[in-house]
């Protein structure tokens, strides 16, 4: 089994706080590769959830509600941290990377923000935002708004016209590209450096990837190159069995 939920399925159903500082610029998402798996079924308070497969005309009317200090800086589902600075938001089924726009069907404002987190586990509440998609919605001191949320893709950079530019595109595999193992993520250089030539002493093929998040550094261990996603999940999963019970797949760089 890929990475499963650490988010306390508990956050889910705390109000967020009005008290909250305000949005700060925060350090856009590039492409830096993170756990793409759109399949992994899971369980909270009892009930199973299954991801789909693709977001390709994904429209859906519900609740949302946002999350806020807290809760940044925790491990999202996907293995990211929470930054209540940035535009991402939890959603229960929704592959992981998928970009959405949210519409506020009280006062028309909208944002798009990227799907890294799972929730929120509260009923009729459809999507949970950061602090500052909610600021974007109007929404901070109402808490939970209705919404309308549709499914754009995932995003890529193209030059346009002299300038750098989002576009969004459905992939046309999620099970085909270019995968590699993440077993383990440390804000300590040394601690990354440990587990690296562990690994690397048996397997000869680990290396360390550098994550800035814009307020904190990460360094990623990770370890082989696969083709297909089936395969590095399968690999990821005889990595656990042999004592390394924090590998799962992910996309490689770009």
């Amino acid at each position: 089994m890929t990475y499963c939920l650490l988010l306390p399925a508990i956050l889910y159903l705390i109000p967020a706080c009005s008290s909250t500082p305000q949005p700060q610029k925060a350090k856009p998402y590039d492409g830096e590769d993170i756990p793409r798996n759109a399949s992994a079924p899971y369980e909270v308070f009892g009930k199973r959830y299954y991801p789909i497969s693709s977001s390709t005309g994904f429209v859906q009317r519900g609740l949302a509600s946002w999350y806020g200090a807290k809760f940044h800086g925790r491990l999202t589902s996907n293995g990211e941290r929470y930054n209540m600075y940035g535009r991402t938001a939890a959603h229960k089924t929704l592959p992981f990377n998928t970009y959405v726009q949210v519409t506020n069907s009280k006062n028309g404002r909208k944002t798009i923000v990227r799907i890294n987190d799972r929730g929120p586990f509260v009923r009729d509440r459809i999507i949970d935002l950061t602090r500052t998609a909610a600021h974007e919605l109007g929404m901070v001191e109402d808490g939970v708004v209705p919404v309308k949320i549709e499914a754009l893709g995932y995003a890529r950079k193209k030059r346009e016209a002299g300038q750098v530019v989002r576009e969004y595109v459905k992939p046309a595999s999620y099970q085909v590209g270019d995968f590699t193992i993440q077993v383990g993520a440390f804000a300590e250089k040394e601690n990354a450096l440990r587990l690296y030539a562990s690994i690397n002493r048996k397997y000869r093929n680990a290396s360390i990837h550098v994550f800035d998040q814009g307020t904190q550094r990460f360094y990623r261990v990770r370890m082989g190159q696969y083709s297909h996603l089936d395969k590095a999940e399968a690999a990821a999963s005889r990595l656990q069995e042999q004592g390394f019970p924090n590998a799962f797949a992910v996309a490689r760089d770009n």
